[in-house]
């Protein structure tokens, strides 16, 4: 019986990626459970489980008395002695040792469901400790399947699955098997029972991560992202600024022959990016939002809402605003400020 038990023990840790140690307390204390099941009134036992030496033993401590006993916490005086094989007297403790067929099948069986609770209980532990660390970060992911109907596609980080919405995807991106692609992680979703990571390629915040994988300058300090605001799938726009006067924080971002920028935008599925030199004057900040327009003037409204008044060139209305008012929101976003947009010369 031992060495099934042994065998299915180590299958049971290949299988489920579990240390034998652990596995093995896990399982004591499964058993440990169902003995008290079994037997309510033994509180004293042991639980022996040695894998190296195929050793599983299951020990009851018995007080010897002098009547019937009452239960499996008691034994009576001839009953202890032919068991240890030497004279005892009343009051005495002993260990004796339960076999399969003494622990029951019952006891076996609450044993074994235990122990399924437990590795239910690890592998959700680990699989929150491989991601929890991760949160808030990008990741590489590689795509295994793509759902037809729905267009939520499963994809693996580091051997786990995860699961991308078609929401949370780019608008206009068609995923493939095999594909590598970089996801957002947003968060732990449900962890107490059947944790799930969110994941995202639509987050802002998707591209401040891509911005410091890919620009030294922003992962050493350098040069600071302030703020972004985003479209999925069509535009975007980030505010740098450089700490160091000598350090072009644009400059940087674009990269030589635009090849820094050029490798975030392939990563976003061809997403346009505006990069905006961010100034702690929200006049000029505003004014550096709106681009490509040209800004002649910024006013900013006094009151509690932050409220500001913008006027451009009549030929840069359209742009200033963008189509279907793209470009306003987003440097309102970027800015934190409402925008109102209006032409140098309006029309009578």
């Amino acid at each position: 019986m031992n060495k099934e038990f042994f065998e299915a023990l180590e299958l049971l840790a290949k299988e489920n990626g579990i240390p034998m140690d652990l596995l093995v307390d896990k399982i004591k204390q499964g058993i440990a459970r169902a003995v008290k099941k079994e037997y309510p009134y033994c509180e004293d036992f042991l639980v022996d489980i040695v894998p190296e030496e195929h050793k599983f033993e299951i020990t009851v401590m018995r007080t010897v008395v002098e009547e019937l006993p009452l239960d499996m916490s008691e034994i009576t005086v001839e009953e202890a002695a032919a068991y240890v094989g030497h004279p005892v007297a009343v009051d005495d403790v002993i260990p004796y040792q339960l076999s399969t067929a003494q622990f029951g099948r019952v006891a076996a069986q609450n044993a074994k469901q235990a122990i399924r609770t437990e590795i239910k209980t690890f592998e959700r532990q680990k699989y929150i400790s491989q991601f929890s660390d991760k949160i808030h970060e990008a990741v590489s992911a590689t795509v295994q399947r793509v759902e037809p109907e729905s267009g939520n596609a499963t994809l693996t980080i580091d051997k786990n699955e995860v699961y991308l919405y078609k929401n949370e995807q780019i608008p206009g991106e068609v995923l493939k098997e095999g594909d590598i692609v970089k996801l957002y992680i947003a968060d732990i979703i449900n962890p107490e029972r059947k944790p799930m990571v969110k994941v995202s390629r639509t987050h802002k915040d998707l591209v401040k991560r891509l911005f410091e994988l890919e620009i030294p300058e922003i992962y050493d300090g350098t040069v600071e992202v302030k703020s972004i605001s985003r479209e999925a799938g069509s535009r975007t726009k980030i505010a740098v600024w450089s700490k160091d006067k000598n350090v072009d924080p644009v400059g940087s971002c674009i990269g030589p022959k635009h090849s820094r920028i050029g490798s975030i935008v392939n990563e976003l599925h061809g997403e346009k990016i505006d990069i905006i030199v961010y100034d702690e004057d929200p006049a000029v900040f505003i004014a550096h939002a709106l681009a490509p327009a040209e800004v002649i003037k910024v006013e900013i409204e006094e009151g509690e809402q932050k409220t500001c008044v913008v006027t451009v060139p009549n030929n840069q209305l359209s742009l200033a605003i963008g189509n279907k008012g793209q470009n306003a929101k987003l440097a309102a976003r970027l800015t934190g400020y409402k925008i109102d947009i209006k032409p140098e010369n309006p029309i009578e």
